[in-house]
């Protein structure tokens, strides 16, 4: 067995159109968050969750189109990618949990940053 026989059992790595497919979506996914907040469409929370589904789809768009991970992705690489989901949570969980503690524990209450609308 070749180092070409290896490398091609594992899947396909699409081609240009894939890649170009993925890239105009990725910026569409960009710009309509972007034109909506900055034309004043969306204020407040509207505004965040737009911003948040557009983030999410492109997650999606990211790892169909560039990274290749579909239905008939191995299992150790969807092991890798639920693990780093896990990680993520957990630094981005505890980022939050500390930055609103200092700013609720560490602030004068008149200068506290409000938490919401």
């Amino acid at each position: 067995m070749s180092a070409h026989d290896t490398h091609a059992s594992h899947g396909s790595h699409g081609g240009a159109g894939s890649y170009l497919v993925g890239f105009v979506l990725a910026v569409v996914l960009t710009v309509i968050p972007f034109g909506a907040v900055m034309k004043g469409m969306v204020h407040g929370s509207q505004a965040v969750a737009l911003i948040m589904g557009a983030a999410v789809i492109q997650i999606l768009v990211h790892l169909r189109y560039f990274l290749h991970i579909d239905g008939k992705t191995d299992r150790w690489t969807l092991q890798a990618l639920i693990f780093t989901i896990f990680v993520l949570g957990i630094v981005l969980g505890g980022s939050l949990w500390v930055m609103h503690n200092m700013n609720t524990n560490m602030m004068p209450t008149a200068m506290q940053m409000p938490m919401g609308d």
